[in-house]
This record gives structure tokens, C-alpha cells and sequence, in this order.
């Protein structure tokens, strides 16, 4: 039997995953509830401004996940074009076992609802923004200036969102894999 305590947790975890996949309008308020096993009046029970809200927790709980995922890849690469390298193949990963269904946690919502909502503009905002400074971080801390790790990170994450989609849309890596052979080299030969 489910704990009722774990009511919000699995609402956030089922809609995380169904706003990555389906996007926010086409993710009915039934089908949230029914795949989080959910009374449907517990939405607004734990989600007081409704689906907005919800979408906008799982963006940030999106977002903590996948950063925490790149932090820890990252620290545990010998190199940073290792490092970015691996950060690619887990996302390539999560492409292939989705069966092309699950790109960029965050894309998919950002592209659908964030210009007509701002608390979930303002959170697709933060969590590209998290991810920009685990990256910026780890290039300074590789010997970069502050003003070029942070130009990198930048065109790092949107090499690797561009070819996300590019896979997902072509149902092939192609795309991400030649994004992660230019980054490789341009990350060798800016810290050489």
C-alpha cells in the first residue's frame, strides 16, 4: 500500500516525466492524477495553483536531477572533454531507452507553455541557469578565466540542447554524437 505522505513526491515524479515527454498542454489534469496514483482532488491539495504549479516544481525538480547528474559526471571525469563526453553519452542514454520519447528534461515544457506562463518560464530560466553554472564552474576550475569558462558553458549546453533535439526529432544519434565530437575537441584544445 502506498504511503499518503508520498502523495506529492510521486504527483511531482509522474509529472516530471509526462511534461518531458507529452510537453504541458498536451498533459491532461486526469492523466496526471490517474499516473501518480492520485485522488484528483489531492492536486490542488498539494498543488494549490494548480497544473502551473506543478509544471513548474517538476521543471525544478527536473532541472536538480540532471544537474546534479552533470556535477557528478563532471567531477569524477580525468578531463573536461572527457567529462562532457560522458555527460553526452548519459544523455544519449536516456534518448535510446525512452525509445526517442525523453530529451531534454526541461525543452519540451520550455517550448510549450513558458511564454504564456511566467512561474514556469521563470523555473525553465533557473534550471538552464543551474546548469550553466555547474558547467562555467568546472571549466574555470580547469584553469579557464571566468569570462571564457562562462562563454564555453554556454555554448557547451547549447551545442548538447540543439543536438538533443535534433536526435530526438531524427530518432538518431547522429546529431548528438557530432556535437560531442566537436565539443571534445574544442575542449582540448581551449585547455591544452
Amino acid at each position: 500500500m502506498v504511503r499518503r505522505t508520498d502523495t506529492r513526491q510521486r504527483m511531482l515524479d509522474t509529472a516530471a516525466d509526462l511534461f518531458q515527454t507529452q510537453g504541458y498542454h498536451a498533459t491532461g489534469l486526469t492523466q496526471l492524477t490517474t499516473a501518480g496514483g492520485a485522488p484528483k482532488g489531492s492536486l490542488y491539495f498539494h498543488f494549490p495553483g494548480g497544473k502551473e504549479q506543478l509544471a513548474a516544481e517538476a521543471v525544478r525538480l527536473s532541472s536538480e536531477r540532471t544537474g546534479a547528474l552533470f556535477d557528478a559526471i563532471l567531477r569524477d571525469a580525468p578531463d573536461p572533454a572527457t567529462g562532457i563526453d560522458r555527460a553526452i553519452d548519459a544523455l544519449a542514454g536516456v534518448l535510446t531507452e525512452s525509445d526517442f520519447q525523453r530529451g531534454c528534461p526541461l525543452a519540451t515544457v520550455a517550448l510549450d507553455a513558458a511564454p504564456a506562463s511566467e512561474p514556469i518560464r521563470r523555473a525553465c530560466t533557473d534550471g538552464y541557469e543551474s546548469w550553466h553554472v555547474v558547467l562555467g564552474d568546472y571549466l574555470a576550475g580547469q584553469g579557464l578565466s571566468a569570462g571564457r569558462a562562462d562563454e564555453l558553458a554556454t555554448i557547451v549546453l547549447a551545442a548538447i540542447e540543439g543536438g538533443l533535439l535534433l536526435a530526438r526529432t531524427r530518432r538518431d544519434l547522429a546529431p548528438l554524437r557530432a556535437v560531442a565530437t566537436h565539443l571534445h575537441a574544442t575542449l582540448e584544445r581551449e585547455l591544452s
